[in-house]
């Protein structure tokens, strides 16, 4: 067989939908026999029913036999595996051949063989008769198996070989892992059905031979091609109206679940069912971190209900067609999908686009067949909105011949692909990570114009949507909040879709997680395929934690003794909500109500809240769930807002009365605290054993850090490995140490003066002073101080401020203020890649069990069982091992943390730069 053949495929049923027959099925999942070879050239004589395959393997069906023992998994991004040399594959071409056996119910005649998926090219033997070969790794392939069929006992026989032809165009950033790892059925069903209904309640269908019953509609015995109009409710993401639909042929009966909507386009604005849209999407790889794409259903409909309970509405398939189960409960539940082609050909880029498949015509057919596969196949869900022809795969004619077939076959839906800018072939204008200030500028219609006068036009008069932002790689992503406002702001701007949901760390023995390189790729991008909102398990991370506060489709606004409730949805009210309002007192609760919110929203009066405890008191709204619904139980929170009702009292962390400092030998001592007296630092507070607060400007580089580039700047300048000089210790009313902090090889340092002032009641107050000395040219990672503690003394803190979860300049939208508990454990964020996390924001003060520590006002704090040089040469979370000490960090300001593993890094507001500073902390004896 040629691999390097140009042809989707030979002897292929023609492509149809999805749907749920009546007609006799075998399940063909399973226990499979295998064999794997390390290259293509290899006898076919396992194919037919003869063959002892005794000494062969087991395999599951579906998986992917890398993840069983046979071969590794490989991850690249954007780099082919093995030479850009279109349509020329390696000999070194794992091939996977499969067989088992099925017994053929009595009197059975006739039937079809469909595959779902199988990478990258497959041929099947049916009791050793060749059906035929398909490539188009991740659609459905249909053979006519009849003629061949045994009564009772059959052999099934398929051959997968890894790389081929249809390779080049499945460079889809993600893990390399070949076999079935779709369902196979042997089904009597031949139908095809292709309904078609609007929001105004419009419906006919195609499907020759078939009979339409709706019976909740009333609707008995459509013939195809007939249109009504019915009165009926429009399906939406928001409000998923389905009607159970059967079509009656002569040999079957199939099953559907038809959604009423229209998608259309108006003045530039994406609209659905006549009322603008607001994507507020993910982009998801399918991924299971022990079975890589086979996922199985209840994960799919976990991962859907997650995404629901975090406020997103939409879905991007990237880069290929899901499962189609997916579909079906995006249906359910809810959400807008961009359905996208198996198409990708990024690694051509690094050769400057030469023989790139989307301007080879050799390759048309191939790239016409995937667009073919998969309309048919998914053609009947409402919840797919758009056609994507492919990802990343540069510009040519072939885009043209998938764009008009599309288009002649489904005119109602349009069409996207990003990869060409002019948009010559899509009803949208997409971009990936464009900054905050293009997408202002699209969104005023005052982008650059086109060399095209005619294709610039057309193109300003098109939605526009971000199909990847926010890049969600570890710590972050930051800037969310401020593209979600410019998404509000202008009609044209129809939202987008975070890059990505899931991180694709895979389960090792060693690493816990596995990611590029751990498998001895040759060519790799190591952890770029750690870039989700969740973690492999499917734990959100903080970055889908803040996403939910920025989608909420309820907002909050205070004043005057009234909060304004505004209604975000798109298309429905608030009668499916209940609204609470707290009030706490230094995080205290101390008086809650139930509000009566009007259902479109509005300001409702805010209930009187008697005098109570002094302190500083907030009040919060939040919108919960009324009623259970399929993907959230009642009281499952959407939205909150918070609101400061009085500020805290003077002197949280003033002064008290002064105690003198004594000398006692090398120490200088007050109460149960003492300082080393050549070098001024703390080394026992109220009775502990620390190494006292000194000046640190270093963190562990977030994923954003080390590839946006500073911390190549970081380190060159020396800020890891920061040296101190003491300048002065001066002793009177209070102890003034006066030093110097610098990198060597620089002539740019700080100068910190600690001012410490001991009280009567036993407390320490610290005055910090901070004076950069020269220019420096880039932002830093932190200004703050960092102490260390006997890990039996502090096991857990509990503060007041904001929390539960991390936050840092840009980002921790989700936290509130309150009052919190968590142990040093539980405040680490388990990145997949280790580094800088944890820090939780505006501390008004926190205690450790053995002290208390306040700021005036706020401050930031850390504390793990790891230092930060330790963190951040772990590559891995089993490299971080917890010590016997605990190293807190109380912070004046952080860099921000941006989105630059991909995208625009820090926005200018939240850079840190070097600078004049004062803060005050003052620590209390518990």
């Amino acid at each position: 067989m040629d691999l390097e053949t140009f042809t989707p495929g030979s002897g292929l049923l023609e492509p149809r939908a999805a749907l749920s027959t009546d007609a006799p099925a075998l399940d063909l999942n399973g226990t499979w026999r295998f064999r794997l070879s390390p290259t293509a050239n290899v006898p076919d004589d396992f194919a037919q029913p003869g063959y002892d395959d005794a000494g062969w393997d087991e395999l599951p069906v579906p998986s992917h036999w890398p993840l069983h023992g046979h071969g590794a998994p490989a991850y690249t991004n954007v780099s082919f595996p093995f030479p850009v040399d279109p349509p020329h594959v390696p000999d070194e071409n794992p091939t996977g051949d499969y067989r088992r056996t099925f017994d053929l119910p009595e009197g059975w005649t006739g039937g079809r063989l469909r595959f779902e998926g199988a990478e990258s090219f497959a041929r099947v033997w049916l009791n050793g008769h060749e059906l035929g070969f398909w490539t188009g790794s991740r659609l459905p392939a249909e053979f006519d198996a009849g003629p061949w069929l045994r009564p009772g006992h059959n052999v099934l026989a398929v051959r997968v070989h890894q790389w081929s032809a249809a390779s080049y165009l499945e460079d889809q950033d993600m893990w390399w892992l070949p076999g079935i790892f779709r369902d196979v059925t042997f089904t009597r069903s031949a139908a095809d059905v292709f309904v078609h209904a609007s929001h105004d309640g419009r419906l006919s269908f195609e499907g020759a031979g078939g009979l339409l019953s709706v019976p909740e509609l009333g609707v008995a015995g459509l013939e195809p091609g007939v249109e009504i109009t019915l009165d009926v409710e429009p399906w939406t993401a928001e409000t998923p109206r389905l009607y159970d639909a059967v079509v009656t042929f002569p040999d079957e009966t199939v099953r559907l679940r038809v959604g009423f909507r229209t998608i259309s386009i108006v003045d530039g604005v994406l609209m659905a069912n006549g009322s603008p849209l607001l994507l507020k999407g993910v982009n998801r790889h399918e991924f299971h971190p022990e079975h890589g794409r086979a996922v199985p259903y209840e994960t799919m409909r976990a991962d859907v209900q997650l995404m629901k309970q975090h406020n997103v509405n939409a879905v991007r398939t990237s880069h290929y067609p899901p499962h189609p189960a997916f579909l079906d409960l995006c249906d359910e539940l809810g959400l807008w999908v961009i359905d996208e082609c198996d198409l990708e050909t990024h690694g051509f880029g690094q050769v400057g686009w030469r023989g790139n498949p989307t301007d080879d015509p050799r390759y048309a057919d191939a790239l016409l067949d995937r667009m073919r596969r998969m309309v048919e196949r998914d053609k009947n869900h409402p919840s797919i909105i758009m056609w994507s022809l492919g990802n990343e795969a540069g510009v040519g004619r072939n885009l043209a011949v998938m764009a008009d077939w599309a288009r002649e076959r489904d005119p109602s839906r349009p069409l996207h692909y990003e990869g060409d800018w002019s948009c010559a072939h899509t009803d949208v204008y997409s971009r990936m990570y464009a900054s905050h200030a293009e997408v202002e500028a699209i969104g005023r219609l005052a982008e650059g114009p086109l060399d095209d006068p005619e294709l610039d036009a057309r193109r300003r008069a098109m939605p526009f949507l971000q199909c990847e932002y926010a890049h969600a790689m570890g710590n972050g992503p930051g800037g969310l909040a401020e593209y979600q406002e410019l998404f509000e702001r202008y009609p044209r701007l129809a939202g987008g879709f975070i890059w990505e949901w899931i991180d694709h760390g895979i389960v090792h023995p060693e690493f816990e997680y596995a990611y590029g390189g751990d498998y001895g790729e040759a060519v790799h991008d190591s952890n770029f395929v750690i870039d989700g909102l969740v973690f492999p398990d499917r734990t959100p991370s903080p970055g889908l934690i803040d996403l939910k506060k920025v989608f909420e489709p309820v907002t909050f606004e205070f004043g005057g003794g009234v909060v304004r409730v505004v209604n975000g949805y798109d298309f429905r009210d608030l009668t499916h909500l209940e609204f609470l309002a707290t009030v706490e007192v230094e995080g205290e609760k101390v008086a809650e109500h139930r509000l009566e919110v009007p259902a479109g929203g509005g300001d409702v009066k805010l209930p009187d809240v008697p005098p109570g405890p002094s302190g500083e008191r907030w009040l919060t709204v939040r919108a919960r769930l009324a009623g259970d619904q399929p993907w959230a139980e009642a009281g499952h929170e959407i939205a909150w807002g918070q609101t400061l009702l009085s500020p805290p009292g003077p002197g949280t962390a003033g002064p008290p009365p002064a105690l003198a400092f004594a000398r006692e030998g090398g120490a200088i001592v007050a109460g149960g605290s003492a300082f080393d007296a050549t070098t001024g630092r703390l080394v026992r507070l109220f009775g502990l054993d620390v190494e006292g607060p000194r000046l640190d400007l270093w963190r562990a580089p977030t994923d954003n850090d080390r590839y946006g580039g500073l911390e190549g700047k970081w380190r060159a300048l020396g800020l890891h490995r920061l040296t101190h000089r003491v300048d002065a210790v001066e002793t009177g009313d209070s102890l003034t140490v006066r030093t110097r902090v610098a990198p060597a090889a620089t002539d740019l340092g700080m100068r910190a003066t600690y001012r410490w002032t001991p009280g009567t009641d036993g407390s320490l107050l610290l005055n910090v002073d901070i004076e950069p000395e020269g220019d420096w040219p880039d932002p830093i990672p932190r200004l703050g101080l960092t102490m260390t503690l006997p890990g039996t003394a502090v096991d857990r803190v509990t503060w007041f401020g904001r929390g539960p979860g991390e936050a840092y300049p840009d980002t921790g939208m989700a936290a509130r203020v309150g009052r919190w508990t968590k142990t040093i454990d539980e405040l680490q964020v388990p990145y997949v890649y280790p580094q800088e996390n944890g820090h939780r924001a505006d501390v008004r003060w926190a205690d450790f069990g053995a002290f208390t520590v306040s700021g005036d006002p706020v401050f930031g704090m850390t504390a793990r069982r790891w230092s930060v040089d330790e963190l951040a040469a772990a590559t891995h979370r089993p490299d971080l091992v917890a010590r016997d000490r605990v190293h807190l960090h109380l912070d004046l300001a952080h860099q921000g943390i941006g989105t630059a593993t991909c995208g625009p890094g820090t926005l200018p507001q939240y850079e840190l730069r070097a600078r004049t500073a004062s803060f005050t902390l003052r620590f209390d004896p518990a």
